[in-house]
């Protein structure tokens, strides 16, 4: 399912765009079933899946994380067929290869996010760039809601045409995290983004974003997948996951499926 003329329009002008249709709701309710199956077997194993940020952000009264909590795993694709099945939907696929302007659509990394109910922590204004910056800015995030989320239960947020800035400053003082000036960027005065469960926004990764915290009585869960252009090249070799490089639509043209032996040395799995 590609994009109309409308909604590539509002995508390049702001810089994301919240779909419907994307899956079916048999679709939606796997991967909702198979999210909270996997998440039940990390607790069982005790697996650390904390993923509070870190840094002087959290200082600020309005972002206080004394008791909050957010649970994270990565990889989704190593954990079940369901999210492997999730990653090569033709519906997803085509809307980024719209977006990003190729036909050839490369995984960078994936991730499932659950936010407990009045304590889910918020996470800072951002841009993913700082994580995995690459020369033509080509990736985007697929953010697929599993719960309808609204800015009670955590949310996320966005900077509308921020993403026209291109790269902004890193004002994090946290080696493993990174945030833009939040006095230039304070999550008040960001859009909320009120989306039904299925519903799946796509952003660009140079948009300034964040999530608030879960004040209500309603868990948030999400999956995320970060997607590239395969014509595309970081400009770092960091935050390697496995399976990147993946091809979810198109070909691999620069033939880099051997990234992971290349820079086995630098591998980071976050």
């Amino acid at each position: 399912m590609g994009l109309t003329f409308d909604q590539k329009e509002f995508y390049k002008k702001n810089g994301y765009i919240l779909l419907d249709n994307i899956f079916t709701n048999g679709e939606i309710d796997e991967i909702s079933d198979t999210c909270d199956k996997v998440f039940d077997l990390k607790k069982v194993q005790n697996s650390n899946m904390e993923a509070t940020w870190e840094g002087s952000w959290r200082t600020s009264e309005s972002h206080a994380t004394n008791e909050k909590s957010v649970l994270s795993i990565h990889n989704l694709q190593c954990h079940s067929s369901a999210f492997t099945n999730t990653l090569v939907n033709k519906n997803l696929v085509d809307a980024v290869a719209d977006i990003i302007g190729s036909p050839n659509v490369l995984l960078h990394h994936s991730k499932a996010h659950v936010k407990p109910p009045e304590k889910g922590t918020s996470y800072p204004t951002h841009q993913d760039y700082h994580y995995f910056p690459y020369k033509n800015h080509s990736p985007v995030a697929a953010f697929i809601h599993l719960d309808d989320s609204d800015q009670e239960n955590g949310g996320l947020c966005v900077f509308p045409g921020s993403h026209l800035l291109g790269p902004l400053q890193d004002k994090s003082d946290a080696h493993s995290h990174h945030y833009v000036d939040q006095e230039q960027f304070p999550i008040e005065k960001a859009t909320p983004v009120h989306a039904k469960k299925g519903q799946v926004l796509i952003f660009s990764y140079l948009l300034v974003h964040a999530s608030y915290p879960n004040v209500s009585t309603r868990r948030r869960r999400m999956l995320l997948i970060q997607m590239m252009a395969a014509e595309d090249k970081p400009t770092k070799q960091v935050h390697i996951s496995p399976c990147h490089g993946m091809v979810l639509r198109g070909q691999n043209v620069d033939c880099r499926a051997d990234i992971n032996r290349s820079f086995i040395g630098e591998v980071e799995l976050r």
